[in-house]
């Protein structure tokens, strides 16, 4: 049984119609699933009541008011139903492929992480959760990347003791790849497998992505993760990858060897004008 943990931005406008809409898929990937929707925002409580879910209003928070990465796992460890933890942002709509995933590597490992990238479409809608045309969903999306992780399905204590990051600054989601690997964990890229859908929304509540980048918390999460980018791990540098034949080794795990490529491939991009953004 998997419990999904989120921490949901206010439940109004259009970000309230793809929160439901992502919660909602949750929900119908295995039964037994439960759902955590921590944090204090505007309609969340009711939401949590609306949906059937549980609400933990109690989210310690950073001078800023952003929540912060232990807590938040901390929280989801001490309510979580069973030994599967699944942290993911509120606006990604899960796919039922999600639940024969964890059940595959449960039964390799019992000491592991699950991530993936995702595909960003648009979601103008209410969903019906139990007749999402994912092939639909999927035919103008395109992918955020390897190193944009928005799910993390992990068995409880893998990560250890974790640095109070701010969460949604940068950095902290790379690092928990990283931390995985370095203690000792099966790190499981589900790309191929699990596609996840990121309903495509604006930045507003926090300026844009960029001014994020240059902020001071994204600053301190830098600080946090060593400074540098020998700690920032992408999906590439999972230990095992996942494919409709089953788990089998990454050749690119070795010594930070797939985020390195694709940085240097990024990089050309940018140099060459072959790639803007």
């Amino acid at each position: 049984m998997i419990t999904f943990v989120t921490i949901p931005k206010p439940f109004t406008g259009y970000i309230d119609t793809i929160q439901r809409n992502a919660i909602s898929s949750w929900l119908r990937i295995d039964p037994g699933v439960r759902v955590l929707l921590a944090g204090d925002e505007a309609g969340v409580a009711e939401a949590a009541a609306a949906l059937g879910v549980k609400h933990l209003p109690d989210l310690p928070r950073n001078g800023y008011g952003t929540p912060l990465l232990d807590a938040a796992f901390r929280l989801a460890e001490e309510n979580a139903g069973a030994n599967l933890v699944c942290f993911v942002n509120a606006d990604i709509l899960m796919p039922p492929s999600l639940g024969t995933a964890a059940r595959t590597v449960s039964a390799r490992s019992d000491r592991f992480l699950v991530i993936g990238e995702c595909w960003n479409a648009r979601v103008d809608d209410l969903l019906d959760p139990d007749s999402i045309d994912w092939a639909e969903l999927l035919r103008h999306a395109r992918r955020r990347g390897a190193d944009a992780l928005d799910y993390f399905l992990f068995t409880a204590g893998i990560f250890g003791e974790l640095p109070p990051f701010a969460i949604g600054r940068t950095v902290w989601d790379n690092w928990l790849v990283w931390r995985a690997r370095d203690e000792g964990g099966m790190v499981v890229d589900a790309t191929a497998v699990v596609r996840p859908v990121h309903q495509d929304h604006s930045y507003a509540h926090v300026g844009s992505l960029a001014k994020v980048r240059v902020s001071p918390e994204a600053d301190e999460n830098r600080q946090l993760a060593g400074g540098g980018r020998s700690r920032l791990y992408s999906r590439l540098d999972a230990t095992h990858r996942l494919t409709r034949r089953g788990l089998s080794p990454n050749p690119l795990a070795y010594a930070h060897a797939g985020e390195t490529a694709r940085r240097g491939w990024a990089k050309l991009g940018y140099m060459t004008g072959l790639r803007r953004e």
